[in-house]
């Protein structure tokens, strides 16, 4: 036998490990640029929406007094989320037939471009009633595309993590979410201040229109890095199991497998995410108005302590991402639960009682943000989790768009209905309560799955 040594390992091959890292390092990187600029146009939008509700108000329905002007608003803000179980539906099926990467790249040009065209919408000063069809219509087509956008940047970023630490890369979804909406936020408070405030005739003739603007060419920019993407791992490694090309099949595939196999896991992640929806919507969204027209404040100070609860959100949401890979997804979904039954209503109270003290209005919006991210971090990367890679996209995107056309888009409209109705300031928290407890209720009924890989064969999934 032979005792010569052995020949030493081509230098190629010696790199060849350390080499698929780096290049691993650098398509995750691009994955989650990709992902994070999506979300960010997205939310940059809805954001100088709700923060420009009473202006949009009088530009679009002059002849309503102020207050209806302002459900007027927020009617036509829900009424864009009519079509998102409908989107979720097809850009779940394309996301899971023609990939990842194509759905996203389609998803943020029609987002971005319909976010656009509303910056150039004739006033009802102009054309009447048409411009708030105009702007009606508009919001839909957002609404379709939006769908598809944070479901399919959850989805491409889970696959494409590290299974250890799958919740804190994930939660760059929520975060570009955040930052979007403090961008927004910045941006109208800085408006207000150089335009003279939401009544002046500078803000509602052509100050409200530049956010609006702004996506046009962030949508490129956006689109340009995902079409220079891979497909993620998971999802290409599926693809190279399957028998025959996903074409060939029938179009609704993928739906059909979900509602048939995978039902149970679809309605417990909407009961989850009804939770998020409502916590996200009232929270960051219909907050401003609530501290302007409930509490006294005006819109700079609403604006002001709003943009300190997101930055505050922005630091927590990864910190809760990493606690999810640590701790488990139920458990902090739990957590969350837990926190926003016993302290909604005593934070509110807190606030309603403040006397005019912003710093207290703050202090309670920092806590409330705290425990949203401990339900927003964690939430995009249990969803990714609940489904197999074949209908990953629709399970994701069908759930969690349900939950958010049902009661997220509507929290505005129907808060503000309600302190109509009740004329009491506390009713939000009580809302707020109540979807808590059922989404802790779908919580305890789901399956603890926690950094797994999401790589299965897809022949195994159906037919288990």
């Amino acid at each position: 036998m032979s005792h010569e040594p052995a020949a030493p390992a081509d230098p190629v091959e010696r790199a060849s490990p350390a080499a698929h890292d780096r290049e691993h390092g650098r398509t995750l990187r691009r994955a989650a640029t990709a992902s994070f600029i999506g979300n960010f146009i997205e939310w940059f939008d809805y954001a100088s929406y709700g923060y420009l509700a009473g202006v949009i108000g009088r530009v679009f329905f002059p002849e309503s007094d102020k207050q209806v002007q302002l459900m007027l608003s927020f009617a036509v803000f829900a009424t864009s989320f009519i079509l998102r179980p409908i989107g979720a539906v097809v850009w779940g099926t394309w996301g899971d037939r023609r990939g990842r990467r194509w759905a996203l790249s389609w998803s943020i040009l029609i987002m971005s471009g319909s976010t656009c065209f509303i910056g150039f919408l004739p006033t009802y000063a102009m054309i009447g009633i048409w411009s708030a069809l105009g702007l009606l219509v508009l919001r839909m087509v957002q609404g379709f595309s939006a769908s598809g956008e944070y479901a399919g940047a959850g989805t491409f970023l889970a696959e494409y993590a590290p299974p250890a630490r799958r919740g804190i890369y994930t939660c760059l979804v929520p975060a570009s979410t955040a930052c979007g909406l403090l961008a927004g936020s910045l941006m109208v408070s800085g408006m207000y201040f150089g335009l003279g405030g939401e009544d002046s005739p500078d803000m509602t003739q052509w100050g409200w229109r530049i956010p609006f603007i702004l996506a046009g060419p962030l949508g490129l920019i956006g689109r340009y890095i995902r079409v220079h993407l891979e497909d993620s791992p998971a999802y290409q490694a599926m693809r190279a199991e399957m028998p025959q090309e996903p074409r060939s099949t029938g179009w609704a595939e993928p739906l059909l497998l979900l509602l048939r196999y995978h039902w149970r896991e679809t309605l417990i992640t909407f009961g989850v995410s009804c939770l998020n929806a409502v916590a996200f919507y009232m929270l960051l969204s219909y907050m401003p108005t609530y501290v302007t027209e409930e509490l006294g404040f005006s819109s700079n100070t609403a604006t002001l302590a709003t943009s300190v609860m997101l930055v505050v959100y922005i630091a927590a949401i990864f910190l809760m991402g990493h606690l999810s890979d640590s701790f488990g997804r139920r458990r902090m979904l739990i957590a969350a639960c837990i926190a926003f039954i016993v302290l909604s209503i005593p934070l509110f109270i807190m606030m309603t009682k403040a006397g005019g003290r912003l710093e207290i209005v703050i202090l309670c919006q920092i806590v409330f943000a705290l425990i949203l991210t401990a339900n927003d971090g964690t939430l995009a990367t249990f969803l990714a989790e609940s489904f197999p890679t074949n209908v990953r996209y629709s399970g994701f995107a069908l759930s969690f768009n349900s939950a958010n056309a049902l009661l997220g888009g509507t929290t505005p409209f129907i808060v503000t209905w309600l302190i109509r109705a009740t004329g009491s300031s506390l009713v939000p928290a009580v809302y707020l309560t109540v979807v808590s407890l059922i989404a802790m209720m779908a919580i305890l009924a789901s399956r603890v799955i926690h950094g797994s890989e999401l790589t299965e064969n897809p022949q195994l999934e159906t037919s288990s």
